[in-house]
């Protein structure tokens, strides 16, 4: 884990997964200018197997290190509620009581992104689902094994895979899960979910400018003093667009390095989860959100749909935008939505 650290010089953003067609990259302009009563600080830290990096502007060190603490704390508390990887989390203890009609008692934290979760699932009719894990974990064993997951692993799993089996309670902040075997996981949605929690507690502390990058899924609110947005530069290779963003998610996904080749086909991680396989075509998406938590969710839900699909799709979601390109079999095809598609 790298220890945080307070930066006073130019700095310029990675998305920390920068694919071979996607540059997603971030730069702050203009700072040296700002108004003396304010610091730009720079903490960088491990989360969530990636890298985390806060930015925001303070009146003075104490007061950053104080802000930095607060979104730490909040961050580690959603790993231990959100991640699939951890024995003990949160949510691994809900899974684990799946199919015996338990109604749960959760966190505020958990009960709000499965919620979320269902609610995208249902908007995009089942291309995220957030009960994919037990085809995240096949997928991730044979992707690491380099080994096809058979015919009767796959209808095993894939049976399991329906958020229709997630049941609330709100009343009494209750889920329960009902299929015996499902296995809830939201790294779809998990990261962008957390930026926008931590960007609560920033603003909860008075932080007006900010931006957080959880290994390329961004969140800003207001703009650095003196300028008019945070300065995003987007795009596929040498196509690239300047955006200046606030009070904004992006994200990208893509499939570059991430695979399984199988009887002359390769199959991406990305999973679409009606099929229970892996996309058979290869793509690049970048979305632009409302929020952490769309941007993060809609990357994987126009990706597994495609650009054909996507033109339809996006009508259900209101101030998004999508950058998609798609190869199926050797054709590139490249599409940006706008107003008209919606």
């Amino acid at each position: 884990m790298v220890n945080p650290a307070i930066h006073q010089r130019q700095t310029v953003f990675g998305p920390g997964r920068i694919t071979a067609c996607l540059l997603f990259c971030f730069t702050l302009l203009g700072w040296q200018t700002q108004a003396q009563s304010l610091k730009r600080y720079t903490f960088d830290r491990g989360l969530f197997g990636t890298e985390y990096r806060k930015v925001f502007y303070a009146p003075d060190d104490s007061t950053a290190q104080r802000v930095r603490r607060a979104v730490d704390a909040r961050m580690d508390s959603l790993n231990g509620v959100m991640s699939d990887y951890l024995d003990g989390s949160e949510i691994n203890r809900l899974s684990a009581t799946a199919g015996s009609g338990q109604w749960v008692s959760v966190s505020p934290y958990l009960y709000d992104v499965l919620l979320k979760a269902v609610l995208m699932a249902r908007k995009s009719d089942g291309l995220y689902d957030p009960t994919i894990g037990p085809l995240s974990q096949l997928w991730r064993r044979a992707v690491r094994r380099k080994i096809f997951p058979s015919k009767a692993e796959l209808r095993k799993a894939h049976r399991l895979v329906n958020y229709r089996y997630i049941r609330f309670d709100s009343v009494g902040r209750k889920i329960s899960l009902k299929k015996a075997g499902m296995r809830l996981d939201v790294g779809g949605i998990g990261q962008g979910f957390a930026n926008d929690e931590g960007m609560k507690v920033l603003q909860q502390m008075g932080i007006q400018s900010a931006l957080l990058d959880i290994g390329g899924d961004i969140r800003v609110s207001e703009p650095p003093p003196g300028e008019s947005g945070w300065r995003v530069l987007t795009g596929f290779g040498a196509d690239t667009t300047t955006l200046l963003l606030k009070n904004i998610g992006i994200t990208a996904s893509g499939a570059t390095y991430r695979y399984l080749e199988h009887q002359g086909k390769r199959y991406s991680h990305l999973m679409n989860p009606r099929t229970g396989l892996g996309l058979l075509h290869h793509v690049q998406t970048t979305v632009l959100a409302p929020d952490g938590t769309q941007a993060d969710a809609l990357t994987k839900v126009f990706s597994v749909a495609g650009i054909r699909k996507s033109r339809r799709l996006i009508k259900r979601f209101p101030g998004v935008t999508v950058w998609v390109a798609e190869n199926r079999s050797g054709k590139l095809t490249r599409w940006t939505s706008k107003e008209k598609d919606r």
